[in-house]
Parts: structure tokens; sequence; C-alpha cells
């Protein structure tokens, strides 16, 4: 029997998103891989195919006696050249679970990471998958063959939300483990403390990984609209507070745009790309847009 799924990743909205292109801006592990360049040259290696050109891709490596016989142009691609590795990593704490609209954070993010990693596998590079909250909970390898896909996507649609969360620990704990220098897409809503957050994704950097940071919210964590005296409770640990939203309206508004600014300033000093997603943006729109802006 198929195992009991608990949520449902729309894969038509999935697909026409993958059909775009996610380059990577640094040079990757490898000689020549696809759309990646390398940072390494002058080493032995064997023929092994041709690809077609693709604009960005050195000249030295286009075979001119291919070209002056059929009036294309080729790359001559070699064995010892290796595909781009990319790693999403997956927020799955319990406040994951927070949502004032259809679908939760981690619904919207589980399609995100799906769409993501279709898009790697279409473009002939290895995906892999980790999902954590205060430890690492899943780590799937990188891999380039089409049934992976199905592998990632069961394990998007089955995955729960966990404990609370430790990002910067864990963020360091997956650096460690990433030996190849990678692309590393971190998916969160980064509910904890800013410095340290960032020290974690400075570890990537340090180790010379290419990193995105997708930052998913509620739009109601930025408008802050309630207008009632409600029960507020922590989602990780179940703190209750009972206010007047009146009273602390204008303090939230303007202490969060400070941590929304932190994280995104942050990231821009230390070389991360930095997107926001707002679950009332569908995420096939959202993830189009960030990639047209990317380049």
């Amino acid at each position: 029997m198929a195992p009991h799924r608990e949520r449902q990743i729309d894969r038509h909205a999935v697909g026409q998103v993958s059909r775009l292109q996610l380059r990577a801006r640094m040079a990757v592990e490898g000689y020549y891989s696809g759309i990646h360049k390398s940072p390494y040259h002058g080493f032995n290696v064997e023929f092994d195919q041709y690809r077609e050109y693709e604009p960005g891709d050195d000249l030295r490596f286009v075979d001119w006696r291919v070209l002056a016989r059929s009036d294309r142009v080729f790359i001559k691609q070699f064995e010892a050249e290796t595909n781009l590795s990319c790693y999403v990593l997956l927020d799955v704490s319990k406040s994951m679970d927070f949502t004032t609209t259809r679908e939760s954070r981690l619904d919207y993010s589980a399609a995100l990471a799906a769409a993501l990693s279709l898009m790697v596998l279409r473009q002939g590079d290895q995906v892999g998958l980790v999902t954590f909250d205060s430890g690492v909970r899943h780590f799937i390898p990188p891999r380039g063959n089409a049934r992976h896909f199905g592998v990632l996507v069961d394990s998007l649609e089955s995955i729960k939300t966990g404990a609370d969360t430790d990002i910067s620990a864990v963020l360091h704990e997956i650096a460690e483990r990433i030996r190849r220098r990678s692309l590393v897409i971190v998916i969160s809503d980064f509910l904890d403390d800013v410095d340290r957050v960032l020290k974690g994704l400075q570890h990537f950097r340090h180790r010379r990984h290419e990193v995105i940071v997708l930052h998913v919210l509620d739009d109601a964590e930025l408008s802050f609209p309630f207008d009632r005296v409600t029960l507020f409770e922590g989602m990780e640990r179940g703190e209750q507070l009972v206010l007047d939203p009146k009273i602390v309206a204008d303090s939230y508004r303007a202490r969060f745009s400070r941590y929304l600014e932190a994280i995104k300033h942050g990231c821009r000093e230390k070389n991360i790309d930095y997107q926001r997603m707002l679950l009332s943006e569908p995420f096939n729109a959202a993830l189009t847009a960030y990639l047209a802006r990317r380049g």
C-alpha cells in the first residue's frame, strides 16, 4: 500500500515552474556541467561526448572541426566533469504549521522545494533534500536520475512538523556534512536569533557554497491585522498571552520590520541571495518572479 500523505503537492504548478532555469552564479566543482562553469582548468581528462553550445560557455572547448562540417556549435564534454550539486534545506519545526490562509507555511514550502528540485533535475544537475527542526531529521543525498524526484516528492508530501527550531546549530552541522562545493537553498520562517542564524549561513559561504535564502512568511506576520483582545499561543513552546492588539500593534510592526531588515541586510553583506515569500502569493508565481529577477 502507498504511504498515507499529509499533503498533496500541485504537480501541474510544480511542472510549470520547473521549466525555468536556476543558474549557479559561482563556479561549481567539476570540469564543465551543463550551464555551470567550473573553477578547475588544465588537468588531464578524457573526451566523453558533445553537447550544444550554451551562451556563456567557454569558447576554448568549442569543437571547431565539427562547426566547419555542420555549421553548428558544439562543446566538448569530458568524463571528469561533474554536475552541480544542489541541497534544498527545509525547516520542519512546529512554527512552520502557522497560517492564516488555506495552506500552512510547511505546505507552501514543500511545494517550493518540489519545484526547485524538479528544476534542478531537468537541467541535468543533482539535488538532495535535508529537513530539520532542532536537528537534522532527514538527509537525502543529491541524485540526478528521473526516479529521484519521486523519492523527494514522497518525502515532501508525508513530512510532518516536528520540535522547536535551532536553525543556527543545524546549519553548522549540515555545512560540515556537505564536502563538495554546492548550491544550498534554505527554506524557513527563520524565527530564531538573527545573529546566530546569519553565522550559520556564513558557515556555508566559508566553505565556498553558494546560498539562497527563501524566507516564508504569512502576511499577517507583517500587517498584524488583529483588532480585538486575543489569546496568542506560541507554536513551539506553547506559551500563552492575552493581548489587546491595539496596544501592541505599532510596537510589534516596528520590531518585526527591524527583524526582517536585519536578516535581509545580513544576507546581503555575506553575498547570500535573499528572497521573501508570502503565503498570499502562489508559490509558482512567487518563484517565477524571483528567478526572473535573479537572472
